[in-house]
């Protein structure tokens, strides 16, 4: 199976404190990819050196057996990678639909080309009749679903997705969790960011746990479940994978 990302002795400090330690794991490609942790344990932090926010202090980051190590946001995103953010960005004055031309533009000079593919997307995330309502009028869900349709128009290979469920009702997040899946269909290797165990055990092949900027363990979601270190140091003692 071909590795779509490999992170090698990843880590980062700030100012002497050590926010990612020594960390290490790869990414296959077609895999849907978890991570969870505690606030706090770097895993924001290991997306923003991934998509070129913060340069590790050491370490390396292999995408397509290419090191992309440093490399500028805009020359990671034309390499394959997209993301989406915690806290959602939107461009507030601008309209849905001019929102994802913007991400739809990294990829072509034609207006008309990216006008297309962000109507196409829009769509397919359920967005398709707010085209022409503007990002400050969205509420969180669309929100989501926007961010999303913005990092797909990049045309990512690997897309990481920043907790792109919270905040979600059970119908919302199940809604999101299929067009998730719909999205892996299509070829995309997802990496995902959750704190809702449900939806992190429920979509991702294997998951990574850190604690304190380093990795406890890697393993399928069921294994996670009964890791004696895992529930002591983050999903408690009353979690049950069912």
């Amino acid at each position: 199976m071909m590795a779509m990302l490999e992170i090698n002795k990843l880590s980062k400090n700030f100012k002497g404190l050590r926010a990612v330690h020594d960390v290490n794991f790869t990414i296959h490609e077609n895999e849907i990819f978890g991570m969870i942790g505690p606030n706090g344990s770097g895993k924001t932090t290991i997306f923003n050196m991934i998509s070129g926010i913060y340069s590790p202090t050491s370490g390396s980051i292999l995408f397509k057996g290419e090191n992309i190590t440093g490399l500028q946001p805009n020359l990671i995103c034309k390499e394959g990678i997209g993301r989406t953010f915690q806290i959602t960005k939107p461009f507030l004055k601008l309209t849905v639909l001019e929102n994802v031309l913007i991400g739809a533009l990294n990829r072509t000079n034609s207006v008309n080309h990216a006008e297309k593919k962000a109507r196409e997307l829009l769509d397919q995330i359920g967005l398709a009749g707010m085209v022409d309502v503007r990002g400050k009028n969205l509420t969180v869900p669309q929100r989501k679903r926007l961010e999303l349709a913005r990092a797909l128009a990049t045309e990512p290979k690997l897309l990481l997705l920043d907790e792109a469920m919270a905040g979600l009702n059970p119908a919302e997040l199940k809604e999101m969790i299929d067009v998730l899946k719909g999205i892996a269909e299509r070829g995309i290797t997802l990496f995902i960011i959750e704190h809702i165990m449900h939806a992190i055990m429920t979509i991702s092949q294997r998951i990574i746990v850190l604690h304190h900027g380093e990795m406890i363990v890697i393993g399928a979601p069921k294994e996670m479940a009964i890791n004696k270190r895992v529930v002591e140091a983050y999903l408690g003692e009353e979690y049950s994978f069912a």
